[in-house]
């Protein structure tokens, strides 16, 4: 396996650090695959350092925080294990029983990644900005338009009114009649589309709430939101298709829904049993 970009970091620059934080990067050195599922005090105590030294430490290899490391370490390993979503895929000698492994362990990394990049305060506000809006809009281009999709269906059946769709015109119309109160998603992986970021520029001028699903970067769109919703960045941004990244996006769709339906209590199971005894004669006939 090719080393790391992030353990040659540490390597070059083991003279910069101090006797403490020299005893964790020799940890993760020799122990990058354990890094991404440990906690601060884990690492502290295998290493035999203080978690103050294991702060200082990110700080000094500038990924800011021990979760960034864990997201950074996680991707490339991922990236170096697998490299299943970029073009040099071509250039391997695997069948379709080990691509669906390899897709498999991708998609359950990102997943479980997101452990550690979603933040829970915005999280449990992105929950009652969506319940008590009047309007949600949704909005997704490429790859990013599928979950916008299956959150708009999700919603509508809790009895929202979410509208989605990926025309920047009709999102603006929409944006145009919505106010103070109500909620609009962007689901960009990069961050850095470029009608995404005016619809998000739009909506602060009409006071709607702008909660971005995307990856957990300093992106245009990170920076613009008011809610964050944050996947890790597993994927490069030249690749194949969104693979790992729309599994994570759908499934932060999915706790923000049995989230919502949670907190609206059995007044919506009404509705529910209607579609289904619709769908259930829709059948039989």
């Amino acid at each position: 396996m090719n080393e790391l970009r992030i353990l040659t970091k540490i390597k070059n620059n083991i003279s910069q650090f101090t006797e403490a934080e020299k005893k964790v990067a020799l940890y993760i050195m020799d122990h990058p695959n354990f890094i991404p599922t440990m906690t601060t005090k884990e690492l502290a105590r295998q290493a035999e350092a203080s978690e103050a030294s294991i702060v200082r430490f990110c700080k000094t290899i500038g990924v800011g925080s021990f979760k960034m490391l864990k997201v950074v370490l996680a991707k490339e390993n991922t990236v170096s294990e697998e490299n299943i979503n970029d073009f040099s895929l071509l250039q391997s000698k695997d069948t379709p029983s080990s691509l669906f492994h390899k897709v498999t362990y991708f998609n359950k990394s990102a997943i479980e990644l997101s452990l550690n990049t979603l933040d829970k305060k915005d999280f449990e506000l992105s929950v009652q900005r969506i319940k008590s809006a009047e309007k949600i809009a949704l909005f997704g281009v490429g790859g990013s338009y599928a979950p916008a999709i299956d959150a708009q269906y999700k919603l509508m059946k809790l009895g929202l009114n979410a509208t989605v769709s990926a025309d920047f015109h009709y999102a603006v119309s929409l944006l145009s009649v919505m106010k103070q109160g109500d909620a609009l998603m962007l689901i960009s992986t990069s961050g850095k589309t470029k009608e995404v970021l005016e619809l998000a520029a739009f909506a602060k001028e009409q006071k709607v709430t702008v909660i971005a699903l995307t990856a957990l970067k300093k992106s245009p769109l990170y920076k613009a939101a008011d809610l964050k919703l944050c996947i890790p960045d597993v994927e490069e941004e030249h690749r194949i298709g969104s693979i790992a990244s729309r599994m994570a996006q759908l499934n932060i769709i999915d706790a923000l829904y049995l989230s919502i339906f949670h907190q609206m209590g059995e007044g919506v199971l009404g509705s529910f049993n209607k579609s289904r005894e619709q769908v259930t004669k829709n059948k039989k006939s």
